[in-house]
């Protein structure tokens, strides 16, 4: 027992003096690391301290090169500064001698001005004339003793210049009609009903002309009958009613029945149906020249020009032939190739009341491109191709041009005798009028005139001034389709006898 209990005492002392040696051993193994610890924290204090050190050092050396090249700067600055100034005060002094010499120069041509006065003045006296007069002299002078060599000039000049407008001018002009394709006039201004006996003329009439008055009075047209067999004519100065009274009494000849009641069903019913035709036309028109976005009411009107002729011409496809040529000059020559389009389109919109309207064409064409909105430029090339407006764009004038083609081209036109006689009488009345001029003839259906002046009256130079006179006269006092050329002639004859 006791044994154990010394077993136990022993152990506990062991451990008991293992746990005191333990604690110093560990004491120690600390001690150390601390020491070590703060040695190296010293290095590393000391090594900072350094580096801290050489950053300062290299900092003011930076801040000593900057405030050295800083110093360098200003002074340069300021010998630039004093360079400026001495070259403001060169400036204004070199500012003032020029002032001072404007002013010198300005005396001297004053005093040159009044001795050249002064010599004009003692020119005049000595030549007894003033200056406007002896200029006037030697310029008659001159044109007397190099008359020939003048008119020689001015004939070359004209020639060059219009060899190189009548090559340009006939490329640009036939690629245009290359490309149109239109055919031979051959409208009539005139209807006339066929009948299918002669006795369908007392029922046109009726009893005491009730269903002829009916007639007239509902369609607005004038029924002539008279001896041709088998026929009559549907009159009137509105196309569209002209077209309505014709298609109407057709059909009243075919149904055979006449009288007041059925001529006002039948008309209201063609009525309706001419009024879709003509819709549809102006439509068509507008899409084939490719001229999209017009008012309805526009392409109405312009639908109307179907039933209207100018000198046997149809004025809707003369309208759309306009475009067309129009459309294609644009496009050669640069121009807006939709206004040209447009206005040629509807130059001759005015033609589809003008029975109504009073006015000229073209300015009823104005009105109403105006009132439905189309821009100026659109507006003056529609008026503009006849030559009391004055065009101001290009399109006007190829509008102006597009339109001589279309009327003067081969088959578009037909005029009657008497028209045709009075025209070329009107050209020849033109060309006599003036002084110098002995004989004229129109000649190539009017598309020429050829004037025989007087030698002793009219020289080589007069005759070019006098052929430019007349075309200009023509140009301001006729209408005429395309283009007149005048020729003027002049010629000295000397006849002697041998005997």
């Amino acid at each position: 027992m006791e044994l154990y209990l010394w077993i136990i005492l022993s152990a506990v002392a062991g451990v008991g003096a293992g746990s005191v040696g333990g604690n110093v051993v560990r004491k120690r193994w600390i001690n150390q690391k601390e020491e070590k610890i703060l040695t190296h924290q010293k290095e590393i204090i000391l090594k900072a301290k350094d580096e801290a050190f050489e950053i300062k050092e290299k900092v003011k050396q930076e801040e000593e090169k900057k405030r050295q090249a800083l110093d360098k700067i200003e002074t340069q600055l300021r010998e630039r500064e004093t360079m400026v100034d001495r070259r403001v005060e060169s400036v204004d002094s070199e500012r003032k001698d020029i002032e001072k010499n404007k002013t010198e120069i300005r005396q001297v041509r004053r005093d040159i001005e009044e001795i050249r006065q002064k010599h004009f003045d003692t020119l005049q006296k000595i030549a007894g004339m003033k200056k406007e007069e002896a200029r006037k002299q030697l310029f008659e002078q001159v044109e007397k003793d190099y008359q020939q060599d003048i008119v020689e000039k001015i004939k070359s000049y004209k020639k060059i210049l219009q060899e190189d407008q009548d090559k340009e001018a006939r490329k640009i002009l036939s690629r245009a009609i290359e490309r149109i394709s239109s055919e031979f006039s051959a409208e009539h201004t005139s209807y006339t009903v066929t009948l299918p006996t002669d006795e369908m003329k007392g029922r046109i009439i009726g009893k005491e002309g009730r269903n002829v008055q009916a007639f007239e009075k509902l369609t607005g047209v004038d029924v002539v009958i008279d001896d041709t067999p088998d026929a009559v004519s549907v009159s009137s100065f509105d196309p569209v009613r002209r077209y309505i009274g014709k298609l109407t009494l057709e059909k009243l000849v075919e149904d055979g029945r006449i009288q007041p009641s059925r001529i006002e069903e039948v008309f209201q019913k063609v009525t309706e149906n001419v009024g879709k035709e003509i819709k549809e036309a102006g439509e068509q028109a507008a899409y084939e020249a490719g001229v999209p976005g017009l008012q309805p009411d526009l392409v109405k009107l312009l639908g109307r020009l179907k039933f209207r002729t100018s000198y046997g011409q149809n004025q809707l496809k003369h309208s759309m032939e306009v475009s067309t040529i129009a459309g294609i000059l644009a496009q050669e020559l640069g121009a807006d190739v939709n206004i040209a389009k447009k206005a040629g389109l509807l130059h001759d919109i005015g033609k589809a009341v003008d029975h109504e309207v009073e006015g000229a064409h073209h300015h009823i064409s104005m009105d109403i491109a105006k009132k439905y909105g189309l821009s100026e430029i659109v507006v003056n090339a529609i008026g503009a191709h006849h030559d009391d407006i004055e065009p101001k764009t290009v399109e006007a004038i190829l509008v102006r041009s597009a339109d001589a083609i279309s009327g003067a081209r081969p088959g578009a036109r037909r005029e009657s005798v008497e028209s045709y006689i009075k025209r070329l009488t009107e050209l020849e009345n033109v060309a006599n009028g003036f002084r110098g001029v002995e004989k004229s003839y129109a000649i190539q259906a009017g598309r020429e005139i050829r004037i025989l002046v007087r030698p002793e009256e009219i020289d080589d130079l007069e005759s070019l001034k006098l052929a430019r006179d007349i075309a200009k006269k023509i140009e301001a006092d006729m209408q005429y389709p395309g283009t007149i050329k005048v020729n003027v002639i002049r010629e000295t004859r000397a006849v002697e006898y041998a005997k």
